[in-house]
């Protein structure tokens, strides 16, 4: 992130005037950290290069806005859980043996955000599904969108310990709220008819409500065998979900096997 390490540092607070620890104080409860720490340096500095009291100020308020900006953003990284920083432009292109990038890079236009729509990534495992995934859920954050990224087994087992505990309509909020939810690796491991009917309250719940994206190694037509082998509730989450949705399907072999499957032993 961008820091303010050009403008001069601030004055110390033992050399300053009564009126001028003061002023900061009363600063600082207004929420004004940055024209708080800064402002008597940069007045001095601006007195030195005869600028106008405009000027000063103009510079003040920008830093002071600029900062916000960036702790806004470090609160909607943090809030999304990212399992880990991922760009576009770390992502192999080469590895894979199909992808369609041009679709790819337009979705980074975040377009199907404006229109509530969702984003499915098919393949096998290791291929680059959740790189792009939370590329695109950082993307999102950068531009100002409040964004959760969980597994699904992690969003049914945080439901069941609410239900539990009887707080599962508070919970369940968590997952809707978001402009962007990540639903990663659904399919991986069996889901029971409780963590089925999860799944289907939050998409459905979403629906043209907020943007989903999700990655899953299960073509369509295996998806009942993801949620506990119930054709009826696969079909109405198919309906709500492939309805505003872009299904990105990528092929290859794991990435994570690379050097195994280039350097063979003998």
């Amino acid at each position: 992130m961008k820091t303010h390490s050009k403008n001069p540092p601030a004055k110390n607070d033992s050399a300053s005037s009564p009126e001028t620890s003061h002023l900061r104080e009363q600063l600082s409860s207004l929420y004004l950290s940055y024209v708080a720490q800064h402002f008597e340096a940069m007045g001095q500095q601006a007195a030195l290069a005869q600028s106008g009291h405009v000027d000063y100020l103009a510079q003040l308020i920008n830093g002071e806005v600029q900062c916000r900006l960036e702790r806004s953003l470090l609160r909607r990284v943090q809030a999304a859980r990212l399992p880990v920083i991922k760009t576009l432009e770390q992502f192999n292109w080469s590895w894979p043996k199909k992808i369609n990038q041009m679709q790819i890079k337009h979705l980074f236009r975040l377009d199907f955000l404006q229109n509530k729509g969702n984003v499915i990534f098919i393949g096998t495992v290791g291929i680059g599904k959740t790189h792009l995934a939370t590329a695109l859920a950082h993307t999102a954050c950068l531009a100002g969108h409040a964004v959760l990224y969980a597994t699904a087994v992690n969003i049914i087992n945080s439901l069941a310990a609410a239900q539990a505990a009887g707080t599962l309509k508070r919970e369940m909020q968590k997952y809707l709220k978001p402009t962007l939810l990540v639903i990663d690796e659904l399919g991986y491991l069996p889901i029971d008819k409780f963590g089925a009917d999860c799944l289907f309250q939050i998409i459905s719940g979403r629906y043209e409500c907020g943007s989903t994206i999700i990655t899953s190694n299960r073509a369509f037509k295996n998806w009942a065998e993801i949620f506990n082998n119930d054709s009826t509730l696969t079909s109405a989450i198919l309906d709500r979900l492939l309805h505003h949705a872009e299904t990105v399907l990528i092929e290859g072999r794991s990435y994570r096997m690379k050097d195994q499957i280039e350097n063979p032993k003998d």
